[in-house]
């Protein structure tokens, strides 16, 4: 598992692909990168990442490919935990309700239904 070293900007970046693409070779998240680095520059990051424990490499012909050790919903959940408690106070209901008025146009209602049964069964459980 990985530590709870913080990632700069960039290291992000490149989780940030790895974890969209699953597993990728240096050249493969280094085409993905907003303004990208040298090609040196992005296997150096993936070498510290991988020293940090957050990524590993699997050998695949003469390359390696990266992956996360993180599960994505792990990662998720640790990555929603910090923005909670560095833009939102700990508040859930703040979350929730920035969310609803940046995608409320977007949410179908299916979905906004999905919420409702959310809300109810947190409610049932608090009981």
């Amino acid at each position: 598992m990985a530590s709870d070293q913080k990632l700069s900007r960039r290291e992000r970046e490149v989780m940030d692909v790895l974890y969209r693409e699953g597993r990728a070779a240096v050249a493969q998240v280094r085409e993905q990168m907003p303004d990208p680095p040298s090609y040196s520059s992005v296997r150096a990051m993936l070498r510290v990442l991988e020293e940090k424990g957050h990524v590993r490499h699997e050998q695949d012909g003469p390359r390696y490919l990266y992956v996360p050790t993180t599960p994505l919903q792990q990662a998720r959940t640790s990555a929603l935990k910090r923005v909670l408690s560095t833009f939102f106070d700990d508040s859930p209901e703040q979350v929730l309700a920035a969310l609803l008025d940046l995608k409320h146009d977007e949410l179908t209602d299916d979905q906004l239904d999905e919420l409702e049964a959310k809300i109810a069964s947190a409610r049932r459980e608090d009981k």
